[in-house]
């Protein structure tokens, strides 16, 4: 079910053309899904996009954690838009076939490395208790720094953003087959 239409490029006010050709422009190289609902609102589309650009593209964290803590997000808020969009970006950076699964299926992924598992842990504390104890924090200082801990935070907010978005407007997936993830027990 479409809640909102997305607006017709012919008929948009000066400010939301202005808006829809930055990002347009910009390295997204077109205006879909949440950005294209901001735009009805392009104060809110043209604050979020540069928001956005940032914690896509210009954190310190390279595109592998960054593309983990993306699809962390995604699955814990259930927008498969987001998980379907970032799933193939997160497997290009190097994020395991094995972890994504585990993801997909409700379940904590077996980590290798320790900047994915401090990334994930966070992210996920973050979001499922709403707080970070002062282990897990320390934790991920020491495997990412304070600057990365920093950018991590701001992404878990903005795809947060993103993936509510998704959900309130019923965006759907541009997934051709069957969902990449069900709902399972742990998302309750």
């Amino acid at each position: 079910m479409k809640r909102i239409e997305e607006l017709d490029v012919a008929v948009l006010s000066p400010e939301q053309a202005s808006v829809y050709a930055a990002i347009a422009s910009g390295p997204r190289g077109g205006v879909r899904g949440p950005l294209a609902v901001w735009l009805h609102r392009p104060g809110l589309a043209s604050s979020a996009q540069t928001l956005g650009q940032y914690c896509r593209y210009e954190t310190c964290l390279p595109p592998r954690l960054s593309e983990l803590a993306i699809i962390v997000t995604g699955r814990i808020w259930q927008s498969q838009y987001e998980w379907d969009a970032h799933v193939p970006l997160a497997l290009q950076a190097g994020i395991a076939s094995e972890t994504v699964d585990a993801l997909a299926n409700g379940e904590a992924p077996h980590f290798e490395r320790a900047d994915e598992e401090a990334v994930h842990d966070f992210v996920t504390a973050l979001h499922r208790e709403r707080f970070v104890s002062d282990s897990l924090y320390e934790r991920a200082v020491k495997v990412l720094g304070q600057e990365a801990v920093v950018d991590l935070v701001g992404i878990a907010g903005y795809y947060t953003l993103i993936s509510m978005t998704i959900n309130a407007f019923c965006i759907e997936s541009q997934h051709d087959g069957a969902p990449a993830f069900t709902p399972t027990e742990n998302d309750r």
